[in-house]
């Protein structure tokens, strides 16, 4: 991992189309601006988190009469 210190209103480059600007720091929190290209997704990690978790409790909650009903409709 890189760690970089920044002050207000600098920025870093990531690879030739994305930049990252601190724009604010205010009680101990740093307000981010990226400028990316559309076709990139950016996602805070604790929403991943969230989904993922979310994916394991449902995959648990399907039941094996619940899978062979699915899995015959999407046969059809």
């Amino acid at each position: 991992m890189l760690v970089l210190a920044r002050k207000l209103d600098e920025s870093i480059v990531i690879g030739d189309n994305i930049i990252v600007k601190v724009i604010s720091v205010e009680k101990g929190v740093v307000k981010l601006g990226i400028d990316a290209p559309s076709d990139i997704s950016i996602v805070r990690n604790e929403l991943l988190e969230d989904v993922k978790d979310s994916n394991i409790a449902a995959a648990k909650e399907a039941s094996t009469q619940d899978l062979n009903i699915l899995s015959k409709l999407l046969k059809k």
